[in-house]
Parts: C-alpha cells; sequence; structure tokens
C-alpha cells in the first residue's frame, strides 16, 4: 500500500516536506497578490488559460454526462508543451502518467492501465496500438494539437471499437486558430534552448485562407546532446532528434459543408538505449540506431450548420508506424523492422432531437495490420479487421439530470501468424448519469462492458509457431462514481474507480495466453482561480492486479503500470495584469511497495520543483519570452510510470536534472 504519512506528518521525511515547502512556496508565490479577490474564474490570458474549464467548453459534448471523467488539457498546458512531449503535456493531470524519459519510448497510463486499452483517436482516425514493447505505439508532438481530452473509464460508444478502459481524443490545429478574423495569412514562429543537453529546437506554423479554402503548414525540429540525471550521471542514448510535420487543407462553402484533408508525420532516428525504454538491465548494452516514422493522414465531411435530424459526419484515415532497429548481437537479423498499419473508417448521424439532446447513431471500420521483418526471414504477419454499429444517446430531461447510454456491437475477423482465422463478435453498453444535487454540488457515476476483440500482439515477438486455439476475445467493464463542487472561485472534484480487463492478451514469444488485470483506485481534483492567476492540483491512486496478485513491471507489460499515489500541483499568476506571468508546478510520487513477489525492490517516491516566468513585450505584438528552471532541486528519479524501478537489476531511464530553457515565440 502507498504510504501516507508523508502527507498526514509533513516533518517525517525530507521528501514529505520539499514535497510540503514546494506546494506552500508555489501557492504563495502564486496567491499573495490576490488573495482578497473573489472574482470568478477569468479568462486572463486571452486564449493562453491553466484553467480546463476553457478547454471543456469547447467540446459540442462537454457537459454531456459521459464527459464526467474526463480530463482536459488546459490551453497553458497545450502551449508550454508545445517545445517538448507527451510528459510536458500531461504533467497537470495526475491520474495520466506518462513514463519513459525520451519521446520514442513514452508509454501513456490512464487509472494505470496502460493507453493499449483505450481507443486513441487523432482527427477522428483510429491510431495503431502495439508496435515494439520497447518503444511506444503513441507518440505525438504537442506542437500540433490544439485540444487533448481523456475519458477514463466508461467511453461512449461513439468513440469507436475496442474502448476498453476509455479513450484519449486529440485534435490538431486549424488554420483558424491562426488567423484573426478577416486575415488571410498569419501563423507563429518558436525558438527553444535547454541547457541540459544542449537541446535546440525550432518549429514554424503559416495559414492562410483565400475565399472558402483554408489551409496550414506546420514543421518542427529538436536535436541536441544526451543530457545529465540529478546525479550529473549521463544518461547516454538520450539526445533529441525529433523531425514532425502537419499539412492541412479544408473547404467550407457558405452552406456549411466542409471537407478537410489532413497529413502528418513524425521522425525520431537516433542511437538510443539497447532496450529504448531501459537505460541498462545488468551489464551495460550497446546503443543501437532506432529509426521510426509515424504518419497519420485524415479526411473529414460534415456539414457546420446542419440541425434537426440530419447531421453527417464521414471520417476515414490510414495510421502507419515504422520502427527499424539494429540488431548488433544478432547481425544476421539487421536491421530488423516492425510496421503497424491501420486503415479506418466511420459514417455518423446526429439526430438533435432538442438544443440539449441528441442521438448519435452509425458505423465503423478498421483494417489493421501488424507486420515481422528482418534479413533471415519471410514477413510474419498479424491481421485483423472490424465492423461496428454503434448508437449514443446523450439527454437532459431535467436541469438537475443528465443522462448519456448507448450500445455498439463489433464483428472482428483476425488472421494469426500461422494464417489460423477466427471471427469474434460482441456487444458493448454503456451509461452514465449526472445529477445537480444542489447550486454547487454535482454527483456523476458511470458503467460499461465492453467487448475487445483480439489484440495484434507485439510484432519483434511474433512466432509463426503460436497456437491459437485457446484465444478468447477480451472483454472489459468499468464502474466510476465521483463528484464535482464549485463555489465562486473554487471547485472540487474526485471519483473512485475500478476497471477490469478480462481475458486479454499476455505478451510471450514462447506461447500465446490470455489472462485478467484489474486496476482500482481513487482520483482528487481541485481548481481555484483569481483575478490574474489559477491553481490546479490533483491527486491519484491506482492499485493494478495481474490474475488476481500484486504485480511487477514485466507482469503487468502492456496491461498497465505500480504506480500508486502521484500528485501533479500547477499555477500561474500575472502580477498587477502586467505583461509578466510567473508560475510553477511540483510532480511527485509516494513511497509504493504492492508489488508482485519478482519485484526485488519498492518504488521510491520523489518530489520535483519547476518555475517559470513569461513575458510579453508591449512594444511588439504577438511575441511572448518564456524562462523557466525545470527540476530546481536537481532530483534524480525515474517518472512512476517508466518501467523498471522495481528491479534492483534495472536502471531505468532516469528523468533530466537540473535544467535552463529558454523560449522565444512570435505570432504575425
Amino acid at each position: 500500500m502507498a504510504r501516507l504519512s508523508p502527507l498526514l506528518s509533513p516533518a517525517s521525511t525530507p521528501r514529505a516536506r520539499a514535497l510540503l515547502l514546494s506546494a506552500v512556496a508555489l501557492c504563495g508565490l502564486m496567491t499573495a497578490p490576490a488573495v482578497a479577490q473573489t472574482s470568478p474564474l477569468v479568462q486572463f490570458l486571452g486564449t493562453i488559460v491553466l484553467d480546463p474549464a476553457f478547454a471543456r467548453a469547447r467540446d459540442p459534448e462537454g457537459t454531456a454526462a459521459d464527459r464526467g471523467n474526463s480530463h482536459y488539457v488546459a490551453d497553458a498546458e497545450l502551449e508550454r508543451a508545445r517545445t517538448g512531449d507527451l510528459r510536458d503535456l500531461f504533467s497537470g493531470i495526475a491520474s495520466v502518467s506518462v513514463g519513459g524519459a525520451i519521446p520514442i519510448a513514452q508509454k501513456i497510463f490512464v487509472n494505470g492501465i496502460d493507453m493499449l486499452n483505450l481507443a486513441v483517436v487523432m482527427d477522428g482516425v483510429s491510431q495503431n496500438n502495439r508496435l515494439f514493447h520497447h518503444i511506444s505505439a503513441n507518440a505525438f508532438d504537442p506542437g500540433l494539437l490544439r485540444f487533448v481530452r481523456v475519458d477514463a473509464g466508461a467511453a461512449p460508444a461513439d468513440l469507436g471499437p475496442h474502448a476498453m478502459a476509455g479513450a484519449v481524443v486529440m485534435e490538431t490545429v486549424d488554420p483558424v486558430d491562426f488567423l484573426d478574423p478577416g486575415e488571410s495569412f498569419g501563423g507563429q514562429v518558436r525558438l527553444s534552448f535547454d541547457s541540459n543537453g544542449q537541446t535546440w529546437g525550432g518549429s514554424a506554423t503559416v495559414a492562410g485562407r483565400m475565399g472558402a479554402l483554408e489551409w496550414l503548414a506546420y514543421a518542427r525540429r529538436a536535436s541536441g546532446e544526451d543530457y545529465r540525471d540529478g546525479a550529473g550521471d549521463l544518461v547516454e542514448g538520450s539526445a533529441a532528434a525529433l523531425q514532425t510535420g502537419l499539412v492541412k487543407l479544408a473547404f467550407q462553402g457558405d452552406n456549411g459543408h466542409r471537407f478537410e484533408l489532413s497529413a502528418q508525420t513524425m521522425e525520431d532516428n537516433a542511437l538510443r538505449p539497447y532496450r529504448a525504454n531501459i537505460g541498462s538491465v545488468g551489464r551495460p548494452d550497446p546503443l543501437r540506431l532506432y529509426e521510426t516514422q509515424r504518419s497519420t493522414y485524415a479526411f473529414t465531411y460534415e456539414n457546420t450548420q446542419a440541425a434537426g435530424y440530419w447531421d453527417p459526419r464521414l471520417t476515414i484515415g490510414l495510421s502507419d508506424v515504422t520502427v527499424s532497429v539494429d540488431q548488433p548481437y544478432y547481425p544476421t537479423l539487421s536491421p530488423s523492422q516492425g510496421e503497424n498499419r491501420t486503415l479506418s473508417g466511420s459514417f455518423q448521424n446526429t439526430f438533435h432531437l432538442s438544443p440539449d439532446d441528441t442521438i448519435v447513431a452509425g458505423l465503423d471500420y478498421y483494417d489493421r495490420r501488424s507486420q515481422y521483418s528482418d534479413p533471415s526471414t519471410r514477413p510474419i504477419v498479424e491481421a485483423a479487421r472490424n465492423w461496428g454499429l454503434f448508437a449514443q444517446a446523450r439527454l437532459e430531461p431535467t436541469d438537475a439530470w443528465s443522462l448519456s447510454f448507448g450500445a455498439r456491437w463489433d464483428r472482428q475477423d483476425f488472421v494469426g501468424t500461422n494464417g489460423w482465422e477466427e471471427t469474434f463478435s460482441g456487444f458493448s453498453g454503456n451509461a452514465s448519469v449526472s445529477y445537480q444535487a444542489t447550486e454547487a454540488l454535482r454527483l456523476r457515476g458511470g458503467i460499461s462492458s465492453v467487448f475487445g476483440g483480439l489484440a495484434l500482439e507485439d510484432n519483434f515477438i511474433f512466432n509463426p509457431g503460436w497456437d491459437y486455439t485457446g484465444m478468447r476475445a477480451a472483454r472489459a467493464e468499468n464502474v466510476t462514481l465521483g463528484f464535482d463542487w464549485e463555489q465562486q472561485s473554487l471547485r472540487l472534484d474526485g471519483e473512485v474507480f475500478v476497471t477490469r480487463l478480462n481475458d486479454v492478451r499476455l505478451s510471450s514469444y514462447s506461447a500465446n495466453a490470455v489472462g485478467d488485470a484489474e486496476s482500482r483506485g481513487f482520483n482528487l481534483g481541485m481548481g481555484f482561480g483569481w483575478d490574474n492567476g489559477f491553481l490546479r492540483a490533483s491527486y491519484a491512486y491506482s492499485r493494478i492486479r495481474v490474475n488476481g496478485a500484486p504485480t511487477d513491471s514485466y507482469s503487468a507489460l502492456d496491461l498497465g503500470a505500480p504506480l500508486g499515489g502521484v500528485i501533479a500541483l500547477e499555477a500561474q499568476h500575472r502580477p498587477w495584469g502586467g505583461d509578466f506571468v510567473i508560475g510553477g508546478s511540483v510532480e511527485a510520487a509516494l513511497d509504493y511497495d504492492d508489488l508482485g513477489v519478482d519485484s526485488d525492490q519498492s518504488l521510491p517516491g520523489y518530489t520535483v520543483f519547476n518555475l517559470f516566468v513569461e513575458y510579453e513585450p508591449p512594444s511588439i505584438r504577438g511575441m511572448v519570452l518564456r524562462a523557466e528552471v525545470n527540476n530546481v532541486f536537481d532530483t534524480r528519479y525515474a517518472d512512476r510510470a517508466t518501467y523498471g524501478g522495481d528491479y534492483a537489476s534495472v536502471t531505468p531511464l532516469y528523468e533530466p536534472g537540473r535544467s535552463f530553457a529558454l523560449t522565444a515565440s512570435m505570432r504575425f
């Protein structure tokens, strides 16, 4: 169990004192100039706000009952992660953990469950799941995102198939995000430097409008050297080597018909640790070249002026991830290559029964193919096709009650590495309810049972000799109960959750197998705003079991991670409403020892304190200068979701030690 005494007895450990002092210093720094202010939360930095309520307000279904457990990345979090990575993007949400210190190794966990068990959607396009177990199947560049939402637990039926433990929904930037009303051309340029690793970064976005045609182009590059951890040790294979790009075209007529086409790519080609998500195991291994590339193409049609019973939306897309890996110990296998490609499409119609009541119904499809190849063998392939029918109702029968319920049916045709074929099918159902008990208090809950099909395996462990006869379709069950309380400028929220994964595929080269996993815990959150600032804090606790027993990192591979208690706190303030913004954040994890028998050490807690200041020169419209000190106390730590911290023989990928970073952006 997590040791909660550091919170209950602040003087009990140096780590607890550091956490308490960091939080108090940050809160005092932010709130001291405005303790007398009691005005409602306001949008004090244009669109750059730390309050996620503004992101929720832009979600057409943001007030629906099935969004009760959704977490929105705030505008300020998006903006400040644009020169960073996924860990920067989700650092303010304790229930969303990102393990792995370099982009290609970063894996996302929601309520302790691996994102491989969630639906992942980018611009409406279903993304790939498993690839190579030492890298992430879903690495994204925050610089090209305009909206990010995490649905934890019960997910609605219209989010797509196999949303067993929820969903992660992302949208890329649009041309209108860079164009003021009446403008036909605009954009933004960013330059950044980080002292730890001598990392230089730059990005440029240009957008335009010509009558009914809109266009956008985005490019980013980051390069540097290996960084040092909090102990001053060099983390070999950690150098930045990232290139990303996005092109988007859209046509919207006067009658609201909108056609949008986008293409994005992300490359990371560099020497990385032999196991890219681990520093080393036992003796040091040589670095090896990882060449990774992911691409997503999306086409969308919708009518922005639609109403009544005909409001269609069509999405067709392709997601492709390829990784080529050198094999220094096995030259005849070098380079080995894995590829996962998903062609998907969906058509849905929204029936507007009233301004507050809708039913969304439609069908979706994916064709997913995963392949492994090397010079010594012919390609080995697993593939799956899935057809789904779905309907989701979102109703507000009274001012106090909000209901959401839906169902879907999926049929999956699966082909194994040895040509084995089988068809799986099943129903999924979900229901969510929200009740405004008082003017300040809202109660909510959700439940779902989800057909998960048979997942494609990690293609770097494909075995043509696998026996599939005992394989079954997975199914997940989710239950959440929570509350939201809001009084003037203060918001509190919390929930308890249970997610059960039944008959999920377990990673193994030797034999196919299925097993069960369960994550349960609770989340607490707080938001407090004043005239020129905002404070956001959250605490998440999750405990995962595999086949009914406490688990270690390896046994939980592709299912979840042993996380325990995680804390996130961030704040910002604009003194006297001027040209400066000051702020900072605290990231912390408590000691955790509820681990499996194969673990030989507990997971140590840590506290990390970060500070920043931003300046908008009044004489240069559109410019923002930012200076930050990350990991102020030079703590040596691996993020709680990083693999291997529970083994004495494993050196995990440690996060960077103290660093000084500068960023300059100019909007034109």
